[in-house]
């Protein structure tokens, strides 16, 4: 799963994955080796990396942190890739229109649409299977369907076309 940092206005890339039972971290495409371990319930981590250790405090909720490592503070937003999508399309929505995108790989497991159909905002377009979970791709904003730009059972890449939208005409 990826995720979407920004450490005081600075964005990282964080890609977190399972393999043969191990968690494997990459961060900026660099694989980072560490361990740690909660020392409370309270948000203090003891973190090992490079066989240097250091205290770590956590705190907050959601996907905003406040995180203190050795006495420098920083601001942590974190959002994953489903969050990304969700919020990219809040930012499109009234835009009326335009493209409809894959904003990760997966598969188009079902068209909830046709070409010609007049869609509400947030109405469910198509099914997008990735990493064993279907996400329900809805359209950004209120719109007629002008184009299908897949098929149900095609493997789509991060950032396919899905769905053309056409704004709708003003009564």
């Amino acid at each position: 799963m990826k995720y979407f940092v920004n450490v005081n206005g600075r964005p990282i890339e964080v890609e977190i994955v399972d393999r043969a039972g191990k968690t494997v971290v990459t961060i900026e495409g660099e694989r980072a080796d560490f361990s740690y371990e909660e020392v409370d319930h309270e948000g203090q981590v003891a973190l090992v990396m490079d066989e240097c250790g250091y205290a770590v405090s956590v705190a907050g909720k959601g996907n905003d942190y406040h995180v203190t490592l050795a006495g420098h503070a920083y601001a942590v937003e974190i959002e994953d890739e489903r969050e990304r999508a969700a919020h990219a399309a809040a930012r499109d929505r009234g835009k009326g229109g335009g493209l409809v995108k894959a904003v990760m790989p997966g598969v188009v497991v079902e068209l909830c649409v046709a070409e010609g159909d007049v869609v509400t905002e947030g109405q469910p377009l198509l099914i997008l299977e990735a990493m064993k979970m279907q996400n329900e791709i809805g359209a950004p904003s209120e719109g007629r369907v002008k184009r299908i730009l897949c098929n149900a059972g095609e493997a789509v890449s991060a950032g396919a076309k899905l769905v053309e939208l056409e704004a709708l005409p003003d009564a």
